[in-house]
């Protein structure tokens, strides 16, 4: 005789769209229920995360009760888990078990239970963990197979729970077995179960387990017709196990805890699943992973590659700056949260919090991830509520004004934040004195958020593909060797970005750069302003703030440095939605070891990359103000303007936090210049690797404001540029 247990898990994100919780559930969560209905005798675990029992209990309160039921007669088990599905790993101590007694408290009311498993998101596991899950309640969980292979331990070892600890504090691990992953529910089910029937005579009275997303039962591509169409594999496995009643028992994972005595002590390395592992490598990196991983398979050497292993998690907050600034963000949250007094002002601040930490925004492998535009700006709309309601604590008035200055991303270098009860502007005085984060609090969003155009490590099969003539579009039949591409110029897409897209970074360009070189990040750039420091200071008084951020560069004027300061005055006020930048650009010297001359003119640009969310919907404009004239563009369109006076970007999905209900129009940001420039504005689109294939998805859209500048040795030129938001 031999245990299995099953362990599915249902996830969507915060602020996921109304209609895939709503596919998702019609695709995979119900005919789950449905499959259980109809085979009383297989009993498993299920797990829900958080916002999707929001939805549920919201939309489809019928499932719930679905579940209550079978709950109930013992069918299924559920297990708890950080609410919002955070990768616990990444948030403090403080919220991880606050989340997680949050989602037992809501089991235990909701269904009468007491779980005391948990699914771990992700399952990103770190050899701290064992002492704030057992300070939860935590006793047992499930991670893959891989962290206990690289701990030295093999396939056969896996059938039966191990203990863990950290400063005596313990909690009980399964190994998920990865034959069961990737043959449920894509093998043969007389083949998994003839697998099954080989590990009873091997490991008797042990448990296979199987833990895996609920969304590959019926969501994700092609896996309806399989697991519910004319193949029934669901079924028909379900049918199998009940058949298989004299030598395999279908056990929920918390019955093989608590009557299972543990194989051993086992202390797992950092880990996760092996897919999430290579994703979190640098690109190189991860093609080079696949190719060692493929060599060593086609030779047999399994005995190797057990102890082959990718990245860890946190190689996601290293890689990508938005990762970082968001993920930094919310530990500095965390902090303003947790400092207020308890009450119902800080409740409300913590589950705005950790909401904020749900993981799909701040990761990515072969789909969205941080590229999902909307995910991002749900996180940064938590984010925003949780600091509004401390700072408004805080400050104990309506209107207020402050500077808070330190390292807010961990990389060694200060950054400073003007704070107003309107706006909070964080600053990198570090990285070119760029705006790397700009909220504005009443409707909880960050105008600054952005994606840099990075090199991804799957964007080596795309170039290889359209070389070799193996790309295939969605109208067209599959091949083996084929790969999959929404649009047929994808291949021609991929831009990569040298330098970090923010906002007012300054430019000296080459005088022949093109808007498509520059669209391309291919271009010359002439000064040391881009992504250099600058000395910052700050002048605070009641009626506002004044940021002073000056360097002292170099412009190469043909093969002569020319000395150059660029200063820029950044002012906020309380009570208002405007922001004014005033910039001082003077030529301090001729170039050094040139002889007195006239110079060549200075091209001298400011960019600003702008998160439009909704930027590529119909709904959304840029209005372009040259003189008299108004020129109508969208977000997602390319051009070169000259003679600009102005611009607007309207905010087509935003809506004031205080009336939610407020009809058209919407809020928009408008940017006025105090002298006419040149506009170049394009969209900034990564190319993303999904399941249906490679896909350009808007992540912003950036403009950048030109002169010409004609300066003699110790002249100087200025413009003030001010963005009202309303």
């Amino acid at each position: 005789m031999i245990n299995l247990s099953l362990v599915i898990h249902n996830h969507q994100p915060v602020g996921n769209l109304d209609s895939v919780f709503a596919t998702a559930t019609e695709r995979a969560y119900d005919p789950v229920l449905g499959l259980l209905e109809r085979h009383p005798a297989v009993r498993l675990s299920l797990h829900y995360s958080g916002p999707l029992w929001d939805w549920l209990l919201a939309h489809r309160p019928d499932h719930v009760e679905r579940l209550r039921a079978l709950v109930a007669r013992g069918q299924v088990e559920l297990l708890t888990g950080a609410y919002y599905e955070p990768i616990l790993v990444a948030i403090p101590d403080a919220d991880k078990i606050g989340q997680i007694r949050k989602m037992t408290d809501f089991l235990r009311r909701t269904f009468g239970v007491e779980p005391t498993g948990l699914w771990l998101a992700e399952r990103v596991w770190e050899p701290y963990l064992p002492k704030p899950l057992a300070e939860a309640g935590v006793r047992y969980t499930l991670l893959d197979d891989t962290p206990f292979k690289m701990a030295g331990l093999t396939d056969d070892d896996l059938f039966g729970p191990y203990v863990t600890e950290e400063q005596g504090q313990t909690v009980i691990v399964f190994g998920n077995v990865m034959y069961l992953r990737y043959a449920i529910p894509w093998h043969p089910v007389e083949e998994v179960v003839d697998w099954l029937r080989a590990q009873a005579s091997v490991h008797p009275g042990g448990v296979a387990v199987m833990g895996d997303d609920g969304e590959k039962f019926g969501l994700w591509p092609g896996t309806w017709d399989l697991c519910w169409g004319a193949e029934a594999w669901m079924d028909r496995f379900f049918t199998a196990l009940e058949a298989s009643a004299d030598w395999l028992q279908t056990r929920p994972l918390g019955e093989m805890a608590a009557e299972l005595p543990p194989l051993g002590r086992v202390y797992l390395p950092c880990a996760s699943y092996e897919e999430m592992m290579d994703w979190a490598l640098p690109p190189h990196d991860f093609a080079a992973m696949r190719h060692v991983r493929r060599e060593l398979k086609a030779s047999g050497r399994a005995d190797l590659l057990r102890f082959v292993r990718g990245g860890f998690w946190r190689g996601f907050i290293a890689r990508y700056d938005e990762v970082n600034q968001m993920h930094k963000k919310s530990l500095w949250v965390s902090r303003k949260v947790h400092g207020m007094p308890e009450g119902e002002e800080k409740a409300r601040a913590l589950d705005h919090l950790w909401a904020a930490q749900c993981n799909c925004g701040y990761w990515h492998g072969l789909f969205g991830g941080i590229y999902l535009f909307h995910i991002r700006a749900v996180n940064y709309a938590h984010l925003i509520a949780a600091e509004t309601i401390a700072d408004r604590a805080h400050a104990r008035r309506e209107f207020w004004v402050w500077t808070e200055q330190g390292d807010l991303d961990a990389d060694g270098r200060e950054e400073v934040v003007l704070n107003t009860d309107r706006q909070a502007l964080t600053f990198k005085p570090s990285y070119g004195g760029a705006l790397v984060e700009w909220d504005w609090r009443p409707y909880r969003y960050n105008l600054t958020n952005t994606m840099t155009r990075r090199r991804e490590g799957y964007h080596e099969e795309l170039r290889r593909a359209a070389e070799e003539g193996r790309l295939v579009l969605p109208d067209q039949p599959d091949r083996p060797d084929g790969v999959r591409i929404k649009e047929p110029d994808i291949p021609t897409r991929l831009f990569h970005d040298w330098y970090r897209r923010a906002a007012f970074l300054d430019h000296f360009l080459h005088p022949d750069t093109t808007l498509e070189a520059f669209h391309r990040s291919q271009y010359g750039e002439q000064g040391d302003f881009v992504n250099q420091p600058y000395q910052a200071q700050v002048k605070e008084d009641p009626a506002g703030l004044t940021l002073i951020l000056t360097r002292d560069g170099i412009v190469w004027v043909g093969d002569r440095p020319l000395p150059v300061r660029v200063e820029k005055r950044v002012v906020v006020t309380p009570g208002n939605d405007l922001l004014t930048v005033h910039y001082l650009v003077t030529v301090r010297s001729e170039p050094l070891g040139a002889e007195k001359g006239r110079l060549s003119p200075l091209r001298f640009g400011v960019e600003m990359n702008w998160g439009i969310l909704g930027g590529g919907s119909e709904r959304a404009s840029l209005r372009i103000l040259r003189g008299r004239e108004k020129v109508a563009r969208r977000p997602t369109d390319t051009g070169e303007i000259r003679d600009v006076t102005g611009f607007t970007f309207n905010l087509p999905h935003l809506m004031p936090v205080s009336s939610p209900s407020e009809p058209e129009p919407r809020p928009e940001v408008s940017f006025t210049l105090s002298a006419p420039a040149t506009l170049w504005h394009f969209p900034l689109e990564a190319v993303s690797n999904s399941e249906a294939g490679y896909e350009r998805v808007y992540q912003g859209t950036c403009t950048l404001l030109w002169w010409d500048l004609a300066l003699e040795p110790g002249e100087s030129w200025e413009i003030t540029l001010q963005a009202a938001l309303g």
